[in-house]
This record gives C-alpha cells, structure tokens and sequence, in this order.
C-alpha cells in the first residue's frame, strides 16, 4: 500500500461460518447473522451486504458530485442495488445493477450526477472491470 495514502477509516470485522455463521464489526454496530442466498435460514448474505453499502456510497458519491454542479441533490434521493451470485460453466461471479432515483432533477443532470458517482465511488472503483455494472437513472 501507499505510504502517503491517508486512511480515513478502516471498517474491521470478525466473521465466522462463512455463509451461514456471522459477523461482527469491532465496534459492536454490526453484529449480523448470514445465511446462504434464497435459504430460509434467518439472517442476511454477503450479497445483499454489498448492495446497501454501495448503494450507500454510490449517494454520497452523487452528493459531491452535485456540490461540484452546483446543484441540489434531492433529499429523497434513492439507489437501488442488485447483486447478483452467478455462475457460468462452474465458475462463480458477481455481477450489479443500480437503479439511481433523483426526483426534481432534470434527466441530463440526473444523469450527470450518477455518471460522476460511478467514477468516484469507491465501490465502483473496486468492482470496475471486474464485474459487469449496469447504471440506470429511473
């Protein structure tokens, strides 16, 4: 790593049982059951974890994007965030699609945000061109 990179944050966490065990943060506020995809085991999965944090992310990232605009990110503004487990002749893989909603915002201005985002998020750092990512504003 970067030894002039400043670390703003380190999220730690402790899990156990992989898909269906559990997970704890360090500092208690994450503290998760896992259970595999589509069980009726109780708990949540990996999957549906990245979701709500890139989608998380993914707002936040809009939101510099609309101070450098200079426009107003709407205060309803919504992603939603699709990951999907697949696999393809035995090989597994991820792939995602975020839905972005801005009401009150103009289309291309909509569309200007969330293509920023997608180039600044973090979450979208790390997965680009490692799985396929579709970005549709609603």
């Amino acid at each position: 790593m970067n030894q002039q990179t400043k670390v703003l944050y380190t999220g730690r966490t402790h899990t156990t049982g992989g898909r269906d065990g559990a997970a704890r943060s360090d500092d208690g506020r994450l503290d998760v059951r896992l259970s595999a995809p589509g069980s009726a085991a109780p708990g949540t999965n990996p999957e549906q974890m990245l979701a709500a944090g890139w989608s998380a992310c993914f707002i936040g990232a809009m939101g510099l994007a609309a101070q450098k605009l200079k426009v107003a990110l709407p205060h309803d503004a919504a992603v939603d965030t699709e990951i999907d487990l697949a696999v393809n002749d035995g090989a597994y893989f991820l792939q995602a699609r975020l839905t972005v909603s801005l009401p009150g915002l103009d289309t291309d201005v909509a569309q200007a945000l969330a293509d920023a985002a997608h180039q600044t998020c973090p979450y979208s750092k790390a997965t680009r061109g490692n799985i396929d990512v579709v970005i549709t504003v609603a």
